[in-house]
C-alpha cells in the first residue's frame, strides 16, 4: 500500500488536477464537457497511458523524472520530487545541462511540449523534468524546434541574462545531440516567423 501523507495542495490546470501529497502526486486528467462522455474517457485513458510511457522512456535515456507508482485510468501515481523550483535557481550550468536533457529525449523522438524552467525541480544535483502532460513522440525537426523555441522564450520572459542562459543550453544540446545544428537553426526561424506575424499585425 502506497504511503500517501496528508495532502498538501491542490493545483487545478487546464488539462489536469494535480494533487500534491507529503510523499506522492497525483495526476488527474480532467474531463472535457464539450466531448461525448465516451469518447472523453477513452482519450482520458489514452493520453494517460501515453503521458506514462514517455516519462519512463525519458528515464531510460538518463532523463531524471518521478517514478511512477500506478495507472488508474485517468489518473498517474507518481513519487513526489522534493526540492528547488528551476527558475528559482537557475545558473548557466543548470541551463546547459538543461540542454543535454532536452537533447537525450529529442535523440529518441520525445517532444516534451512544455520546455520551461517551471516544469523541472532541482533535487539532489539532479534536474527533474515532472510535467509531460503536453508530451508525445515525434521525429521531425519542426517539434524539436518548438520546444527549443518554447524554452528560450521562457527565458526572455523571466531573466535579465536569458542570452547567456540560452547559450548554455545550446552548448550542452550540441554536446549530446548529433542533429543539434537542424533543429537549432529550425528554433531560429521560428522565431523570425513569430516576428513577422507580430509586425504584420502592428
Amino acid at each position: 500500500m502506497l504511503n500517501y501523507g496528508k495532502l498538501e495542495r491542490v493545483y487545478l490546470g487546464g488539462e489536469a488536477e494535480v494533487r500534491i501529497y507529503e510523499n506522492i502526486v497525483e495526476k488527474i486528467r480532467k474531463p472535457k464537457r464539450y466531448r461525448h462522455p465516451n469518447l472523453d474517457e477513452i482519450l482520458r485513458r489514452s493520453r494517460t497511458k501515453t503521458e506514462a510511457k514517455i516519462i519512463s522512456l525519458a528515464r531510460r535515456q538518463g532523463v531524471p523524472t518521478p517514478i511512477i507508482l500506478d495507472i488508474e485510468g485517468d489518473k498517474i501515481v507518481m513519487e513526489r520530487i522534493k526540492g528547488k523550483p528551476v527558475k528559482e535557481v537557475m545558473s548557466e550550468e543548470i541551463s546547459e545541462e538543461i540542454g543535454r536533457l532536452v537533447a537525450k529525449m529529442h535523440r529518441v523522438g520525445i517532444i516534451h511540449g512544455d520546455v520551461t524552467p517551471m516544469n523541472m525541480i532541482l533535487s539532489d544535483g539532479k534536474i527533474y523534468f515532472v510535467d509531460f502532460g503536453l508530451a508525445f513522440i515525434e521525429d521531425r525537426v519542426e517539434p524539436k524546434g518548438v520546444d527549443l523555441h518554447v524554452y528560450f522564450e521562457s527565458l526572455k520572459a523571466s531573466f535579465d541574462n536569458w542570452e547567456r542562459l540560452k547559450e548554455a543550453f545550446i552548448r550542452g544540446y550540441r554536446e549530446v545531440y548529433e542533429k543539434a545544428e537542424e533543429v537549432i537553426k529550425r528554433a531560429e526561424e521560428i522565431e523570425l516567423r513569430g516576428r513577422y506575424v507580430e509586425k504584420r499585425m502592428t
